[in-house]
């Protein structure tokens, strides 16, 4: 009984993690609502989208007279802003950002018009957007799969460092496997689909995404070299628990690949 009841808590905790990593991200959509008259309008602002088609941004605006449009730029450049009209459908106004090349970002604001006053949804800030190649599913769903199972199985071995009745022992031996298959090969291979490269992390670049990853192996192969010969190695292996964890809860794909558009040849899309 008490095996099962550590079994929910590592869920738990896991979950509760993947979910906060996926709110706070910075390719999770910009959420938010503002007051025109009498009209509140709720928007979710694109912050990632496919290199292979145009963003469509969508808001909905249910009265005529609200008008809108959008205006952007290349991320990190001198490039003029520009402005793309919103088209009213039906109970909605769109509009369409061009796609970029992967790891290509826009920057953008969307501006509703409604009594002669603007207003910008993002406020002073305009929103980020990165593009990043299509990532067959038969890569993508194992990867966030063997992570899942990875930070799970390695919040079990931090439970039963803490259980003098457990040997936390062939915990760490699966959370290090997993995150091995799920981070450094699996990974590696979902990065080269979305962004043309298998690895920007230590000694290549300064990926945050591939950088956590490896710190966090380097911490499981000390605690698995700390428990050789069968040792429990406690507080190695509740130490890597921890790192993982902490690693975790650091938002997905901040400081991630980023085109750098000085050293390309492609000019400004323009709509």
């Amino acid at each position: 009984m008490k095996k099962v009841l550590f079994w929910i808590i590592a869920f738990l905790i896991t979950a509760s993690a993947a979910v906060y990593q996926r709110l706070t991200g910075p390719t999770y959509p910009l959420k938010g609502k503002v007051l025109l008259g009498d009209t509140e309008i709720k928007y979710g602002l694109a912050r990632s989208h496919e290199t292979n088609k145009d963003c469509e941004l969508e808001i909905k605006a249910q009265a005529e007279e609200i008008t809108g449009f959008v205006i952007y730029k290349r991320h990190k450049t001198k490039d003029p802003w520009n402005m793309v009209p919103m088209v009213r459908k039906e109970m909605s106004l769109t509009a369409k950002l061009p796609h970029q090349p992967p790891a290509g970002k826009l920057e953008y604001k969307v501006i509703l018009a409604y009594q002669g006053k603007e207003t910008s949804l993002s406020g002073d800030q305009p929103v980020v957007i990165r593009f990043k190649g299509v990532v067959p599913a038969a890569v993508l769903i194992p990867h966030i799969i063997v992570m899942f199972l990875a930070m799970l199985v390695s919040t079990r071995a931090g439970i039963a460092a803490l259980d003098r009745k457990s040997n936390p022992r062939k915990y760490a031996l699966w959370a290090a496997g997993l995150l091995f298959i799920g981070g450094m090969i699996l990974g590696p291979i979902v990065q080269e689909y979305a962004f043309g490269e298998l690895w920007t992390g230590f000694p290549f670049g300064y990926d945050l995404t591939d950088n956590k990853t490896l710190i966090a192996m380097l911490g499981w192969i000390a605690a698995l070299i700390a428990g050789r010969k069968g040792k429990p190695a406690r507080g190695w292996v509740l130490g890597a628990s921890i790192l993982l964890l902490v690693i975790y809860l650091i938002p997905h794909s901040v400081l991630g690949s980023e085109l750098d558009y000085s050293k390309t040849n492609s000019a400004p899309s323009i709509l």
